[in-house]
């Protein structure tokens, strides 16, 4: 079986002139996982992120 690969959205905090962009998707895995990249680097490093340590680094940045 083929796995799917993940779909990407632009992050709504990107600007339109696609010069600092991030990335997001769903992990297709069963374990629930984000994932975040570069619009500028498609192929390079993607940073992953389980539910939990997605909700603790969204906390971590709304105090700042």
């Amino acid at each position: 079986m083929t796995p799917t690969p993940p779909r990407w959205f632009k992050s709504s905090y990107s600007g339109n002139d696609d010069a600092d962009c991030l990335e997001a998707a769903i992990s297709p895995t069963p374990r629930l996982t984000l994932l975040v990249r570069d619009s500028k680097d498609r192929d390079g490093a993607r940073l992953a992120f389980t539910r939990a340590a997605w909700s603790e680094f969204l906390a971590f940045t709304a105090g700042r």
